[in-house]
């Protein structure tokens, strides 16, 4: 059976906020931060169960999700030494056939900052979202979505790491994946750049390799 590969992203480091954020949902071995990480998502979503065997078999990396959807399949593995995340990923390349430069594209299907919130626009996105922080009124609230979905998560620990911005909810599966960040006007729009100009490189790499 042909097996797509959607998203294929190398994290050196994750950050504090992702990591913690990941750990609130991981269903294996949380993440710490500073960790190196590897999100892989292919179609159809059963085959996941097959690189996530080979992965952990052939080297010593944990698995800290995985979601086995119809259409979708999504892994997270992590490890202290990036070296061994990296082995991993290719050992799933090999497996594949394929190589980095065959996974899908990121298409940004919305990028948007709402500036100033209101209270009540606050209270009920703090009511939905309740792994990250909390939006407070008056900041600024920047929203994004992906495609494919797993995308999400390399725009996260980008932002992260050049903006002082507070991760309120990152959601990597489905057919499209979200990212929402929180600050002022100026973190926002930090967080924004460092997370578009992550995802246009990665499409940049791939057209020139």
């Amino acid at each position: 059976m042909q097996i797509t590969l959607r998203t294929f992203v190398f994290i050196d480091a994750l950050q504090p906020q992702l990591a913690s954020y990941l750990a609130t949902s991981s269903q294996g071995f949380l993440p710490v931060p500073g960790d190196a990480c590897l999100w892989i998502e292919v179609a159809p979503g059963m085959a996941v169960h097959r690189l996530s065997d080979i992965a952990l078999k052939e080297t010593n990396v944990h698995l800290g999700e995985q979601v086995v959807e119809r259409s979708f399949g999504s892994m997270e593995i992590h490890y202290r030494n990036q070296s061994e995340v990296m082995e991993a990923g290719n050992i799933i390349l090999g497996q594949l056939e394929t190589t980095v430069e065959s996974r899908m594209a990121c298409r940004i299907a919305w990028n948007e900052i709402i500036r100033g919130m209101t209270p009540d626009h606050t209270t009920l996105i703090n009511r939905q979202l309740r792994k990250g922080s909390m939006i407070l009124p008056g900041k600024s609230m920047f929203i994004l979505e992906v495609e494919p979905a797993g995308y999400a998560i390399y725009a996260a620990n980008e932002a992260e790491k050049a903006a002082h911005i507070t991760l309120v909810d990152v959601k990597p599966f489905g057919n499209f994946g979200r990212l929402t960040m929180m600050g002022s006007e100026a973190e926002a729009e930090e967080a924004q750049r460092a997370a578009v100009r992550a995802l246009e490189n990665i499409n940049l790499r791939a057209r020139h390799t």
